[in-house]
């Protein structure tokens, strides 16, 4: 027998059992949406604040001011006139052609959602680099958050939360954190088992190691993750928008719905010029630390 003939022979009761069980999944989780759904929203708040704040903070500070700021921290990254000289390009262009407003909200959602992100898959890195058997239950978890389309898990954030700036900062969260703490946790397995011999020599507790040698030897490995984050983060903006996000990525789903292929290339390409500023620039922050290190130890 066929796995078709086994699903067209399937008891019409058993079928009618699992419709029901789906039916009270859905019936529960909407009483717990509507019991609980304030409650979520209040908790959230503080993050919705301060991403308006740096939102409004990036869209009214005047555009030379935050090119001059914006092309000093690409300096201080990347230590190349080059990747300078790109991002004061790329961003005068975006103002030439009038997306500035949008690139900034987008900026301001991409920079918090990395943030929160670092915030939280760093420590969840170190806990797994301190256990295997916590390594083995969050794997998979990561698995599934990877690889499960994000409009799957658009639909619980939006019933709890509505839509706008939280539910897709939470997606966009959910989509880009596994990167930095799978490579926060290899970084620091990574760690070299003589130099952690040598701080035990010398008295080191847990912390010392933590602190000392263990996290600034994994560095190139955690900035690597946080360039990862980075660029998960920014392939969610058009997804996001979907659920009201404001940015670049609401004019890219406009074109796409009213077919203005004109403005979903440039909204588009606004979106890959930020992509690669930040890319380049993570890029070579971890080159240099990575660069530090081997000199340090004499590799």
């Amino acid at each position: 027998m066929t796995w078709s003939d086994f699903f067209t022979h399937f008891p019409a009761l058993e079928r009618a059992q699992l419709s029901s069980i789906r039916r009270a999944m859905d019936g529960s989780f909407k009483s717990f949406v509507g019991e609980y759904g304030a409650a979520f929203e209040s908790l959230f708040k503080p993050l919705l604040w301060f991403l308006i704040w740096f939102e409004n903070l990036l869209s009214s500070t005047p555009w030379p001011i935050l090119i001059i700021v914006l092309s000093g921290l690409a300096w201080l990254g990347s230590r190349s006139v080059r990747i300078v000289i790109g991002t004061i390009l790329a961003f005068m262009a975006i103002g030439v052609f009038g997306m500035w407003d949008d690139a900034m909200k987008t900026m301001a959602i991409v920079l918090v959602a990395t943030t929160t992100c670092i915030v939280i898959g760093i420590p969840v890195g170190i806990a797994m680099a301190r256990s295997n058997r916590l390594q083995s239950i969050i794997t998979p978890v990561l698995d599934i958050m990877q690889t499960i389309p994000s409009f799957v898990y658009l639909i619980p954030i939006v019933m709890l939360l509505g839509i706008g700036k939280v539910p897709g900062l939470i997606a966009t969260c959910i989509y880009a954190v596994p990167p930095i703490i799978r490579l926060t946790n290899l970084g620091i397995r990574l760690v070299d088992e003589d130099v952690l011999e040598a701080a035990d020599a010398f008295g080191a507790s847990y912390r010392q190691k933590l602190f000392g040698v263990q996290i600034p030897l994994a560095l190139p490995n955690i900035f690597a993750g946080v360039n990862q984050t980075i660029m998960m983060s920014l392939s969610m903006v058009v997804i996001a928008s979907m659920i009201s996000v404001p940015g670049l990525g609401i004019k890219v789903l406009q074109a796409v719905s009213n077919q203005y292929l004109t403005q979903g290339l440039m909204n588009g390409l606004a979106i890959v010029a930020l992509a690669i500023i930040f890319d380049r620039v993570s890029q070579k922050y971890g080159e240099r630390l990575q660069a530090h290190r081997e000199q340090k130890h004499g590799v």
